[in-house]
Order: C-alpha cells, then structure tokens, then sequence
C-alpha cells in the first residue's frame, strides 16, 4: 500500500464518525450531505482513492475505491437512523434489500470458489458501496420534502452534464460529448436513468419553483443525449420519457398543453436538425447484423456467443469480475478471438511500455452475458429475480393518477428503471460508480415510496374498520410514526 493510500486510510478513519456525527445532530448538514450525495455521482471518480488498484485490469472494478461521496451516504444513513426526523420511524425493512443481500452473498461464494479472487473482492467492494448509498436514501427520503431535494440535486447534476457536454461540443470540437462521465455511452445512461424522475416532478404537487427547474432538467436532458450520439441511448431516451408523460399527464387536450407540445417538439426538432450528419453517420456505422450476426467482428454478438462458450464449460461462470481475465486467456481464442494473456499482471505492477504493446478483453457489452459469464446460470436467475422485483415496485404507481409526490415520483423512478435495463442491453456501464451509485440511490428512494404507500394503506383499512364498527375498543395498531 503506498503511502497516499495510508494518509487516505487514517483521514477516514477520522472523518467518518466525524460525519456521521454531524449528520446526526444536524438536520440541515444531513439535508447538505444528501443533496451533495446526489449531485455528486457525476463526478465522484474526482474525489476518490483506490486502495490496492490494478489499474491496468480491463474490468467493471479495478480497485477497493472509496469516494467523498461514501463518506457523505455512510453520514446520511446513520445520521437519519440515530435521530430521524419528528414522526419518522428509526427502521424498516426497504423493499428489494432481502433479495439484494441473497445476490451479494452469491457473488461472495463466486469470489470464494474462483480463481483469481482480487478482481471479484474489487467487485464486491462496489456492491457493498451501492449498499450504503440504497440504505441512506431509503431512510432519508420520508416525506416530499426530501423527494424535492433528491429532485433538485439530480436536475443540479443534469444542468452541469448539459453545460459540460455543450462546452466539449462547441469549444473542444468532441464528436461525440462525453460530459465528466467515462464514456459517452455512460452519460446516454445516466441520463436515460434519471431523465423520466424530471418528467413526473414536472406533473407533481413539488413547490412551483421545483417544478419549472425540473422542466429545464428535461431540456438539460434532451440536450445531453442528443451530443451523446448514441445510437442506443436516443432512442430509449424518447421512449423512456415517452412513457412517463404517458402516465404523468391526463389526456385532456388544453391550449396550454397543446403550446407545450409545440415548443418541446420543435426544440427536439432544431436538435436533431443540428446533429442530423452526425446521427446519420453514427447509425450507417453498423446495422444489426454486423453488430450480432457478422463473426469476424467483435461486435455485440461476439459478446453473447463468449458467453456461451464460457457457460458452456463452466455453469456457475468463471467468477465476479473475472470476464477479461478469463476471455484474454482462454475463452476468446475459443471463438476465434484471441488476446494476450494477463499472466502475472494481477501480481506485480507491469511496466508501462509493455502494456502499450498488449490487448486484453472488454467486459462483455451486455449485462446478462456479463453476469451469466461471471456468475453462471444461477447467478442471473438471481440477477434477474432482483430487476423483477424492482419492476414490481415501480410498476404499482402507474395507474393511479394523482400529482401527489409521493405516489408521482415512483412513475418517473419506474421509468428511470426501465430507461437503465434496455440501455444494458447494448452496455456493461450499469456498473460504472457513477450510474451504479446513482440507481441505488433512486431505488432505495423507490423503496421509500413503496413504504409510505403501504403504510399508508394499511392506515386507511384501520380508519375503515374503527369508523364502520365503533362500538369496539382498539388497541393501538398502528403507529403514529411515518
């Protein structure tokens, strides 16, 4: 461990409890620390230390990474347990946290039982992260006070995405505009991810300041996924905030909407207007069957056929972030791809040079191939149980209309989810801190949602039975505390 990495080490040591004090006694530090939390996702590989890091591994995790945003969520969780605000509970069991600790365990057996094991704790580490920031969300976010700090802290992050990426566009001349993320296809998620929550605050009973910031947010949005040129990522994007007016909207035709749908039409229009050259040439780039049928290409197909292979000779996967280890030595020259092999790279620091020279695997651009390969057959059963039940819970919001916040922000949160699950189709980026730290953020505050309204559910049954039988004397079955 290099000795940056020990002064980092103790500093936690000091500013953790330092934190988590101060977010306890504290209420508006804890509202700060959640709005930097959230706003914060976009550039969290700025403020962060990577113990141990192999940072020449071509994997999903390269490190044990720790960021000022952890720091902030592990603040927020504890402070919002210790002390909650006046009417709230200090705990309750968030929905989804059962089947995600079955999945983390999971892949802590893959760890145990594969070879080599660094990679995969680099891996686990991520995922106890998304932990912290899932809990710390669910038990800040009670009320629509919260929500509207979770709002304007996303639409904060999206209006900077938007401005940095317009600046890399106009003034550095990027082809396509990446933002502060890794990737322009990272940012195309992000924002397909976060876009939909703008769409329903919008259409909510948020404060009307809070509502006209979140339909700049959409324009910030639209802007951001149109620099992406993401061949991908537009299309989900129109869809993902297609469906969310959708259901966010009565379809009650007025003059105000009719002049809303004009505006908002012909902006999207003098978009595509000004990126139509590079749409066009990014779609005539490669159709579908080069992508997935061509087998002298290392398009997306390449990846699922990888992934077969893989699965074929070992069913529970080759281990949690092992794919380029594995792929780079044995699995890609299998289906006629082969790369240099890592060797002893996992062990000693190589030299610069010689890393130039070499070409290792990609994670495999498809996150079911990326889990199967790594985790086998019961690793994305399992995988695919937990998105399920994450559906479910976004999915009971949609039908009933109502711009109450806390029932109107699950319909963009649904959608969030939806916009996050098509785009990894094509992508392995569910995983990159900022996306992964972020959905666990909204799905814990999805949780939240869920909490109140079956709360608030079994409140109404009881209310119903002591108004229809009053001659009974009730106990106290319900708590006051929200």
């Amino acid at each position: 461990m290099e000795t940056k990495d020990l002064i980092a080490l103790v500093l936690l040591l000091v500013t953790i409890p330092t934190g988590v004090l101060i977010a306890t006694f504290s209420l508006r530090a804890r509202d700060a620390a959640f709005f930097l939390m959230v706003a914060g996702t976009v550039i969290t590989d700025r403020f962060d230390v990577n113990f141990l890091s192999h940072y020449w591994y071509r994997g999903t995790s390269r490190g044990l990474e720790f960021s000022f945003l952890d720091l902030l969520a592990i603040s927020v969780l504890f402070g919002s347990w210790l002390r909650p605000r006046p009417g709230n509970s200090h705990f309750y069991w968030p929905a989804s946290l059962g089947l995600m600790l079955m999945f983390f365990l999971y892949a802590g057996l893959s760890v145990m039982f594969s070879e080599p094991k660094i990679y995969g704790v680099f891996e686990l580490s991520k995922m106890a992260r998304g932990f912290f920031f899932f809990l710390a969300a669910a038990f800040y976010v009670r009320s629509q006070r919260e929500l509207g700090i979770l709002v304007f802290a996303a639409g904060c992050a999206i209006c900077f995405e938007g401005a940095w990426a317009s600046k890399q566009k106009l003034i550095n001349g990027i082809y396509r505009a990446p933002g502060t993320l890794e990737h322009e296809n990272s940012l195309s998620m992000y924002i397909c991810l976060v876009a939909p929550i703008f769409v329903a605050a919008a259409t909510s009973s948020l404060p009307k300041r809070l509502r006209y910031f979140s339909t700049v947010a959409i324009g910030a949005a639209a802007l951001c996924s149109a620099l992406t040129i993401s061949r991908a990522g537009i299309p989900i994007f129109a869809l993902v905030m297609l469906g969310a007016a959708a259901f966010c909207l009565s379809w009650q035709i007025t003059p105000k909407k009719i002049l809303a749908t004009a505006l908002v039409g012909l902006c999207i229009g003098g978009l595509f207007f000004k990126n139509w050259d590079s749409l066009k040439a990014r779609y005539a780039e490669a159709t579908f069957a080069d992508e997935y049928l061509d087998e002298e290409q290392e398009g997306r197909g390449y990846y699922l056929r990888v992934a077969k292979v893989i699965v074929e000779d070992k069913f529970f996967g080759v281990g949690l972030n092992n794919w380029s280890f594995w792929v780079s030595k044995k699995y890609g020259a299998m289906v006629g791809r082969p790369y240099d092999e890592y060797g002893d790279l996992h062990i000693e620091e190589p030299d610069e040079e010689l890393l130039d020279t070499l070409v290792w695997a990609a994670p495999a651009h498809n996150l079911a191939a990326l889990t199967v390969g790594e985790l086998g057959v019961p690793g994305l059963i399992l995988f695919t149980l937990l998105w399920g039940l994450w559906f479910l819970m976004g999915f009971r919001f949609l039908f009933k209309r109502t711009p109450e916040a806390m029932h109107r922000l699950g319909v963009g949160l649904f959608f969030g989810v939806c916009g996050i699950f098509l785009h990894s189709v094509t992508e392995w980026t569910f995983r990159q801190p900022h996306i992964f730290l972020m959905f666990n953020i909204l799905v814990g505050t999805l949780a939240s949602l869920c909490y109140a309204k079956s709360r608030a559910r079994r409140q109404t049954v009881v209310a119903v039975i002591v108004r229809e039988f009053p001659e009974y004397e009730y106990p106290e079955v319900v708590s006051t505390k929200a």
